[in-house]
């Protein structure tokens, strides 16, 4: 009977440890929150594409539309 009895002051401890363990990490992490390294924060602004594909995308858009302009006034207008 003694036996059955230790065993179970053993087990609530080790319950008591281990709940302790968890709320302990669990205020650990609520003081945690909002708390944003200033590294992960991006300073500067970046493209999100590169330079030469942009440039790629200009001469493109500007060299088709200057052509078409051509065409329009070689061919004599809106006909």
């Amino acid at each position: 009977m003694k036996c059955i009895l230790v065993l179970c002051c053993i087990t609530l401890t080790t319950s008591r440890r281990l709940a302790d363990r968890k709320i302990a990490k669990f205020d650990k992490n609520i003081t945690k929150r909002g708390a944003v390294p200033e590294t992960t924060v991006k300073k500067g602004y970046d493209y999100p594409v590169g330079p030469i594909l942009l440039g790629f995308f200009v001469f493109v858009v500007i060299g088709s539309s200057l052509f078409q302009i051509i065409r329009t006034a070689a061919t004599g207008g809106m006909a």
